[in-house]
């Protein structure tokens, strides 16, 4: 466990698009020159002047690639100063600018914008620095742990702040999935719905206009009313995704709304609905998640149903649930649109958002049936089980 977290740490990536060098980058850069020169000038304690303060110049330019190269900033800056250090062990006589404070910036950038081998690798420089430099300034022990603990809360920050960077925006993604999901269910249960009708009476009218053009014309009457309904609930959906402020006053479709799936089928099939027990009380997302479902199980049974004549949606108050099934008396089938496809799975995923189960399967009398029960105030109360494939259960 241990080695298998190493060695997700060493292949951690940067993070994406990091900030480009800012205004703010070259004011930190111009402060701590500044400090730096006035502080090589003022002091009556240092020797070896320009020296020192070329190392104070080093760092201050490593700041300004500490976000787009932050491992070679802490090379360069953190191997300066470790170098300086290393010859002041062997007998320099110079003493360091106190504005190499500036190098606690750079283990917070190197864990907040490097790859995880780089801040090994930069954390190992910082460390290996840290011990030469008690070295050529031997301190008391607690400085030495406070000098330890300065360097490493400056890494532990940046390593935080790129957690809840990355947290936030695993969360937008998974905030744009569920809206990609969502606006492919809807167009699949309401456009859809409509175009699978449109089509099935395209077919029936070419096949009446020769004989039957009474009829026919009839037929071209249906497919109006379906297209307008279509076109309504288009706009419906383009007006959600502009964000308009009449979007959310629009009402859905609910459960009452299913008995209306009869003549959207135009007399291919006979459907026939039966809603009982006090359904008035449903939740908003329960009852459009009935109605959804209801119209996907009509559609699929107008597009996949072979020789079937009716098809029955019954719902039903059971207590502290509502349940919802429908079946054909086609022809049983385990093939074709109930074991592929967004039908099946949308239902599911709609029944699972609200804590409830869908099962669907061939009916052993012949045809197919889905069975969805959900709570009736659509909290969650089943575990992730119940949104797999449909077709499994």
């Amino acid at each position: 466990m241990v080695g298998h977290g190493i060695r997700a740490l060493w292949a951690e990536p940067r993070p994406r698009h990091p900030p480009r060098r800012l205004w703010r980058d070259w004011a930190l850069f111009g402060m701590v020159v500044l400090w730096s020169l006035v502080e090589a000038v003022v002091r009556d304690d240092l020797s070896w002047r320009p020296v020192v303060f070329g190392v104070s110049f080093v760092i201050a330019l490593a700041l300004l690639w500490r976000r787009t190269h932050p491992l070679a900033a802490v090379v360069v800056a953190f191997g300066t100063v470790l170098v300086f250090d290393a010859a002041r062990v062997v007998g320099f006589d110079a003493t360091g600018l106190v504005s190499i404070a500036a190098l606690l910036v750079l283990p917070y950038s190197l864990f907040r914008w490097g790859a995880g081998r780089e801040a090994a690798i930069g954390l190992g420089v910082i460390l290996a620095w840290l011990g030469v430099t008690h070295v050529a300034d031997p301190t008391a022990a607690a400085e030495v742990v406070a000098g330890y603990g300065f360097f490493l809360f400056s890494a532990a920050l940046g390593a935080s702040i790129r957690y809840y960077a990355n947290s936030r925006a695993q969360e937008i993604e998974e905030a744009k999935l569920r809206e990609r999901n969502l606006l492919a269910r809807e167009l699949h249960d309401t456009v859809g719905h409509h175009v699978s009708a449109i089509a099935i009476q395209a077919q029936a009218g070419r096949a009446l206009a020769a004989n039957h053009p009474e009829r026919a014309l009839s037929v071209l009457e249906t497919i109006e009313d379906a297209a307008s309904r279509t076109l309504e609930e288009m706009r419906a959906i383009v007006a959600v995704l502009r964000d308009t402020a009449d979007a959310d006053l629009a009402p859905q479709a609910g459960v009452a709304d299913i008995a209306r799936l009869a003549r959207d089928t135009g007399g291919r099939l006979r459907v026939d609905v039966q809603l009982a027990g006090g359904l008035e009380g449903l939740s908003p997302p329960v009852s459009a998640a009935l109605y959804r479902i209801a119209q996907e199980s009509v559609t699929n049974a107008m597009r996949h149903a072979r020789h079937a004549t009716k098809v029955a949606v019954q719902v039903s108050d059971e207590d502290d649930i509502v349940r919802l099934r429908a079946y054909d008396d086609g022809e049983a089938t385990t093939t074709g649109q109930h074991t592929s496809g967004f039908g099946l799975l949308g239902m599911a995923e709609r029944a699972s958002l609200l804590g409830g189960v869908l099962r669907a399967g061939p009916r052993p009398e012949g045809g197919w049936s889905v069975d969805v029960t959900l709570p009736k105030a659509g909290m969650r109360t089943t575990s992730p089980r119940a949104a797999k494939n449909p077709a499994q259960s």
